[in-house]
């Protein structure tokens, strides 16, 4: 039984359906888990934002103690430095015309103090 015209443009187009309603069967089937996989991204970034978001709250504390050490350092320098100026100034210059003398005498303690601890 030969088939007509109409009976062929038919059977085509019943195929073309066939074909194209299994694309978008499949089509859908991945959408809906690439939607899934975008959810699950979703939630891991926004733990990922709110892990970064307290990191950068232990960050600026860290930096705000850090400028206040840094405060105090500078506030030490200056004071040792003030130190040692005066130290210098009013003990080692005037005594510095005993020092060839002095230097020879600590050594030679530094020295005996020395080989006692090794005996």
């Amino acid at each position: 039984m030969p088939l007509t015209l109409n009976q062929a443009l038919l059977l085509v187009l019943t195929l073309a359906a066939v074909v194209v309603a299994v694309f978008l069967v499949r089509l859908f089937v991945q959408l809906r888990r690439t939607a899934a996989e975008g959810e699950k991204t979703l939630v891991e970034m926004r733990a990922l934002a709110q892990h970064l978001t307290e990191l950068d709250l232990v960050i600026k504390d860290k930096v705000e103690t850090l400028g206040t050490t840094l405060e105090a350092s500078k506030k030490a320098a200056v004071s040792i430095g003030q130190a040692s100026a005066l130290i210098t100034s009013g003990f080692v210059q005037p005594a510095s015309r005993f020092l060839p003398l002095i230097i020879p005498v600590v050594r030679f303690f530094f020295h005996r103090a020395r080989k006692k601890k090794e005996n």
